[in-house]
């Protein structure tokens, strides 16, 4: 995959032009959450679960959410990052088309109004970034993450644990604070925040 062109650059910038406001949560900082979200996204967009985005797919799935494109554009810009011999977009092809487009829509490197916000609001960020990916695991909303939701997840992610049950609950076990065999909110904030930290 090359880096892409002017051209491909400059059609990037008018597929994500009608869209005159980017929401906060477009990017997490932390890159193992934005990882869960996108394989999601992903997941969600590959309709014909072939490991695949074609250029169709996208489209559709940008249409259902009301952005409307143009598809000789959009296909300029997602063939530059097909690998050759691909129909569509791999994940990973899907993850470096979501750094661009994240690269271009804070393209002023973050600053501006972020760096001048206080803690309080970088907390309450996180605290929403957070409560998001916590959403991903907790696939059937309870309030809890299971063994069984982590290992969907993990599976989703391609992590070997996920094909030994028992791994997964050692892991859930290792944040498991008050030992009720799941992981509420709290004890999910504690480990992400340990993570970042290592």
């Amino acid at each position: 995959m090359g880096s892409p062109t002017t051209t491909e650059e400059a059609d990037k910038k008018s597929l994500i032009k009608s869209s005159s406001s980017v929401s906060n949560s477009f990017r997490l900082r932390s890159p193992s959450l934005n990882s869960v979200r996108l394989r999601r996204i992903f997941d969600l967009f590959d309709t014909d679960h072939d490991s695949f985005i074609s250029v169709d797919e996208l489209n559709r799935a940008l249409v259902v959410v009301g952005l409307e494109t143009n598809v000789s554009e959009l296909d300029s810009v997602i063939k530059s990052y097909i690998q050759p011999g691909n129909e569509g977009l791999t994940f990973d092809d899907f993850q470096a088309l979501h750094k661009s487009l994240g690269d271009l829509f804070f393209e002023d490197g973050g600053g501006g109004e972020e760096e001048d916000a206080g803690n309080e609001d970088r907390s309450q960020q996180e605290e929403t970034d957070l409560t998001e990916a916590f959403k991903v695991f907790d696939e059937d909303g309870d309030g809890f993450i299971s063994a069984k939701e982590l290992q969907v997840v993990l599976e989703k992610l391609g992590f070997a644990e996920a094909s030994e049950m028992g791994r997964v609950e050692m892991m859930i076990s290792s944040v498991d604070r008050n030992a009720d065999g799941v992981v509420d909110f709290s004890e999910f904030k504690d480990m992400m925040k340990n993570m970042s930290h290592k």
